[in-house]
């Protein structure tokens, strides 16, 4: 008996021990082991890993000034879109909109410039975010007060928002010779050989991660895609976050669409066709939970980047176009698949350490 209880009495010494390690460590050990273990650290080896492979067999993807400025230009758009969708999918949610909403904007961005010879690029970006900021408070507002799932009203307002557009629009579409110059410079212009539409996603990006990381909304974010039931109890304002979130990636969709009209020049209805699921794609690859209450923008951004890489580096290795939307579909489900994986031994570990 005595020796079972010295037994008991080793193992719960040990698993005290154990947790109380990582408190013993330094700041920088802390951090290091973090950034080690994390799943953004993984997702960058493998984007660089793709990058290395792809040099391998063309030395011009990397080492060419365009192919350096194709490699931080063409993931920059998705990578707003991507922090956006991330946003809304940690609230437990799902916009399925954002690539009608990009094609909104970056049509009414041309017409703008038509319309309105003269008028100042910064009035028109200003109007795409806040024209795809009103289209996400539809979305939250259905969401949050109509208590209908997000996955059916965005459904709905997908359809709706690409059918706008394609009635304005119809077989028409803006040239780069119907937009002026100085914004069209916007999708080429370079500071020290970055492209300034990748500064802008990094800006975006940082705002993003300091907002939910160091703010009480954001963190209250967190908090209802973990549980929102207890968030309600909790007193937390759940309406107000819900709507918030769909606001802001709402907002970035339409910054999206400003982009998007800068880079390609040319805008027609079919524009941001099949966007949304690769935001939806990049987020969950890059580790936000499709249940909610976990992940890092930072995570949906590498997302990102490893899609466009991806399609940047298979036509290379010479893979078919329907190889290439399978793997970025075989990567959707791993991750997926990893979430539940890391979900379960979280919880059985933790179940553990109570019985113990």
């Amino acid at each position: 008996m005595s020796t079972n209880t010295q037994e008991h009495g080793t193992q719960s010494a040990s698993s005290v021990a154990a947790l109380a390690r990582p408190s013993q460590m330094s700041t920088a050990q802390r951090l290091i082991r973090n950034v080690l273990a994390s799943r953004e650290t993984a997702i960058v080896l493998v984007i660089l890993a793709v990058i290395a492979v792809a040099t391998s067999m063309n030395q011009s993807f990397l080492f060419s000034g365009q192919g350096w400025r194709d490699l931080l230009l063409t993931p920059s758009i998705l990578i707003v879109m991507a922090v956006g969708s991330a946003i809304v999918i940690i609230t437990r949610n799902v916009d399925l909109s954002v690539g009608s909403t990009l094609a909104i904007t970056a049509y009414l961005t041309g017409r703008l410039f038509i319309d309105i010879p003269g008028i100042p690029v910064v009035a028109v970006v200003l109007i795409g975010i806040l024209v795809g900021a009103g289209l996400g408070l539809i979305n939250g507002a259905l969401v949050a007060f109509g208590k209908v799932p997000a996955l059916v009203v965005t459904l709905g307002t997908m359809y709706i928002y690409r059918g706008a557009v394609l009635t304005w629009a119809g077989s028409d579409r803006i040239n780069a010779s119907d937009m002026p110059r100085e914004f069209l410079r916007l999708g080429t212009y370079q500071v020290a050989t970055i492209p300034l539409l990748t500064i802008v996603a990094v800006v975006v990006l940082l705002a993003a991660a300091y907002w939910l990381a160091s703010t009480r909304s954001g963190r209250e974010m967190y908090a209802i895609g973990s549980n929102p039931e207890a968030a309600t109890l909790y007193g937390l304002p759940t309406t107000k976050r819900v709507i918030t979130a769909f606001v802001v990636g709402g907002a970035l969709a339409g910054l999206a669409g400003v982009m998007y009209a800068a880079r390609y020049g040319t805008v027609s209805s079919g524009a941001g066709m099949g966007w949304e699921l690769q935001a939806i794609g990049a987020a969950v690859i890059g580790g936000i939970a499709i249940f909610g209450g976990s992940g890092t923008v930072w995570g949906a951004a590498f997302g990102a980047i490893l899609l466009m890489t991806i399609n940047r580096t298979l036509p290379i290795i010479g893979i078919p176009d329907f190889w290439q939307r399978a793997v970025v579909g075989a990567l959707i489900i791993g991750a997926i698949v990893l979430d539940r994986y890391l979900s379960a031994r979280q919880s059985r570990k933790l179940q553990e350490a109570r019985q113990r």
